[in-house]
């Protein structure tokens, strides 16, 4: 069976999860999304791409208290599983096949 790859921005999610670490709560997600990427990101369209994550196996989430002590009520804190990595680390290798040779056509001048 061929691989499945993450699309462009379910890999962004999952990347973004990672970066958070311990604190991947959807705001901060959301946010380093938006700073590392440069790129606007709709709630609707974030949170409909979490699900589908999350149906795939390749996120899950547990209820946690915020860091932040302003924040009462406990929220979302999501993890990439082990299947979302693996599914990262494939697309990357291919990506990167993919890419080789190609530093003199996609040279900025």
């Amino acid at each position: 069976m061929s691989p499945s790859f993450p699309g462009e921005f379910e890999q962004m999610v999952l990347l973004a999860i990672l970066q958070q670490g311990d604190g991947a709560f959807a705001l901060e997600v959301r946010r380093e999304i938006e700073e590392s990427a440069g790129r606007s990101v709709s709630r609707g369209a974030f949170y409909t791409t979490l699900d589908r994550l999350e149906r795939k196996g390749f996120v899950r989430w547990e209820e946690r208290m915020p860091r932040d002590s302003r924040r009462t009520a406990p929220l979302r804190r999501f993890e990439v599983t082990a299947a979302g990595l693996e599914a990262l680390r494939t697309s990357r290798q291919a990506l990167e096949t993919l890419w080789r040779g190609l530093d003199d056509v996609l040279e900025t001048s």
